[in-house]
């Protein structure tokens, strides 16, 4: 590690070594916004290993061949002039939001005033502000955040995944998983971590890699369907058909590493902007439990919905699936 390292830490603060510097690993986190003060790190204290050469980091995602985003002229943001009105369901941003009746926030509103309904994912104050509330963190319902369209002030409280990642990263060495990832810092239950972030394909694209993948199941480790809006009566064509997927075998970011587990501490959202755009939602990492620092950063790679538990008890099945390594007590013995 230390040799491979070299490079870059005597000669990529010189001028020159352009082509040199765009594979460099480390050229790429420092290109990041926020590495100053969230940087990504990458250690190897197990082995020789060094990530592969062809594997690009990168802190937003691209769009693939035949992948367009909405036109500027469709997009739409909410109205509100003040950011604490984008809490309720007044806000357009959130409309879409199914409304829950047991939300302990209550309502708002004086009298002869409309009752408003505090209906956004996270919670408004104290040292919480911020965090995804427990009852969506135990769901499987997206999260709706205003966005650049919008006319709400940046420091809107609704803007928490648009606002990029605000802790430091680690990938690490593991002992027998390959390379991991974790915090320097302590991360609460609810805190948002990072996005899953790579090049967005087309189904047709996606099924091709697939294909020409030696195993294809391994591919399928870094192929992430946009699939949570797909529905074939919806009026948005591009919602009725095959969704989408984020492939960041060769382009992502940190999160590209998280490792699995049968008992995880982090959980993916599907996260909208602009709601003309949900065929392109995120992909984002909540901590769904208090993680102190140091520790590994895991998520369920099926999220408990596969039938692998009971294919791991057919002998005939087993020879074709995926051992798990996660170590946990709760441990389904396989990937798929």
């Amino acid at each position: 590690m230390e040799e491979a390292t070299r490079q870059h830490f005597y000669y990529h603060d010189e001028q020159g070594r352009d082509r040199e510097k765009r594979k460099c690993h480390f050229c790429q986190i420092r290109s990041f916004a926020t590495h100053a003060q969230f940087p990504v790190t990458i250690v190897n204290t197990e082995d020789d290993t060094v990530l592969d050469p062809h594997f690009r980091f990168t802190d937003s995602s691209i769009l693939g061949i035949s992948v367009e985003p909405t036109k500027n002229e469709f997009l739409t943001g909410c109205e509100c002039a003040e950011g604490e009105d984008c809490e309720y369901s007044t806000c357009n941003c959130l409309q879409d939001v199914e409304d829950d009746s047991s939300d302990s926030d209550g309502a708002d509103g004086s009298y002869g005033e409309a009752l408003r309904k505090k209906v956004y994912a996270y919670h408004s104050h104290g040292t919480r502000a911020g965090h995804l509330r427990s009852k969506i963190l135990t769901s499987r319902n997206p999260i709706y955040e205003c966005h650049e369209s919008c006319a709400c002030p940046p420091d809107c409280p609704n803007r928490v995944v648009e606002k990029g990642r605000q802790i430091p990263l680690q990938v690490f060495r593991t002992q027998n998983r390959g390379w991991g990832v974790r915090s320097t810092v302590d991360i609460k239950k609810g805190q948002f971590v990072d996005k899953y972030m790579g090049e967005i394909i087309t189904a047709q694209e996606a099924n091709n890699r697939r294909a020409k993948s030696h195993i294809a199941q391994r591919k399928d480790v870094y192929l992430f369907a946009l699939d949570k809006f797909s529905d074939p009566e919806s009026y948005d064509e591009r919602l009725r058909g095959p969704p989408l997927e984020v492939d960041g075998e060769f382009m992502s970011g940190p999160t590209r590493f998280v490792n699995h587990s049968c008992k995880p501490n982090m959980r993916i959202f599907a996260r909208v902007g602009d709601h003309a755009d949900k065929h392109l939602h995120d992909l984002a990492f909540f901590a769904i439990r208090n993680i102190p620092r140091g520790e590994e950063l895991t998520f369920d790679y099926v999220d408990g919905i596969d039938d692998s538990e009971n294919d791991a008890l057919d002998p005939e099945k087993q020879k074709d699936m995926t051992r798990c390594l996660c170590g946990s007590k709760d441990c389904r013995g396989y990937l798929w």
